[in-house]
């Protein structure tokens, strides 16, 4: 009897340290868990990082911790978590190459909503699309068109490719080109182009416009014209200007020239000669 006591005691006074061991261990590893995840939380809120984004990765990352310390517990009470640990990374490295479109289109909208390359109210383009940003999710990216059609875009596509964020600045340049006739006034277009540009309130004079021949085209002088404008004004500037500058050439006379060819007829022998001669044709 006194051995089987001793036996007893020895056997609780074993296992009795490791229970209390692993006690110790989840309960310090719960306490550092939640730590961990206030701490990116607090870090995530700091750099207004979207609500969906802070939850989800201070949730994952408390979980992930607390699945550490339990392993570690169980390993303290003797239990082989060898074979555990490489049934739950099989198991995970399944998941993730099912999941491996899903998970690149998390990553991407993570990265996007931390680095912010555009918010919501942005005029975008990329993947290929162009649009208004109406919402920003986990995987994809809502876009409204010009022409109200609402775009999903998966966030990896975004950032596969380049993004042109067109709202970033608060001032856009219009680049416009007009081409006039070889028999036109180049003096006389650019001074009406520069009188209409400078007519218009939305024009801002900081840079100053800038109005150049660009190219001797095949069948016109072409002459750009640079003004800048406030990036709300951008579409309205472009089409009302055009319009008026096209009015204003018709009035003084400047040509705007279509392409034309030269066409060259030669008569065979036997035709008659009068055939023969340039021709134009448009």
């Amino acid at each position: 009897m006194d051995i089987s006591m001793d036996k007893i005691w020895e056997l609780a006074t074993s296992y009795g340290v490791r229970v209390i061991g692993a006690i110790v261990i989840l309960v310090v590893g719960r306490w550092i868990a939640k730590l961990f995840k206030s701490i990116f939380k607090k870090v995530m809120t700091k750099r207004e990082v979207d609500l969906t984004i802070t939850t989800f990765v201070g949730s994952l990352t408390y979980y992930l911790l607390l699945a550490f310390f339990v392993i570690a517990a169980l390993g303290q009470l003797g239990v082989q978590t060898t074979s555990f640990i490489a049934i739950v990374g099989a198991a995970g490295l399944a998941v993730g190459l099912a999941l491996q479109g899903s998970l690149a289109n998390f990553a991407a909208g993570f990265l996007m909503i931390i680095f912010r390359p555009f918010a919501v109210g942005d005029y975008i383009e990329g993947a290929g699309t162009a649009g208004t940003v109406e919402k920003m999710h986990i995987f994809s990216t809502q876009l409204r068109t010009p022409d109200n059609k609402t775009v999903i875009v998966p966030n990896a596509g975004l950032t596969a490719g380049n993004i042109v964020n067109y709202s970033t600045k608060g001032t856009r340049r219009v680049d416009m080109t007009f081409g006039i006739g070889y028999d036109d006034d180049i003096d006389k277009a650019k001074a009406i182009i520069e009188e209409m540009i400078q007519a218009d309130a939305r024009v801002l004079p900081d840079p100053a416009p800038v109005i150049a021949v660009a190219a001797l085209a095949d069948s016109s002088v072409n002459i750009v014209a640079r003004p800048w404008v406030n990036s709300s004004d951008y579409w309205g500037l472009f089409f009302e200007l055009t319009e008026k500058i096209k009015k204003r050439f018709d009035a003084e006379g400047i040509t705007i020239p279509f392409p034309q060819r030269d066409v060259h007829i030669y008569p065979h022998q036997g035709e008659s000669t009068e055939a023969s001669g340039p021709a134009t044709v448009v």
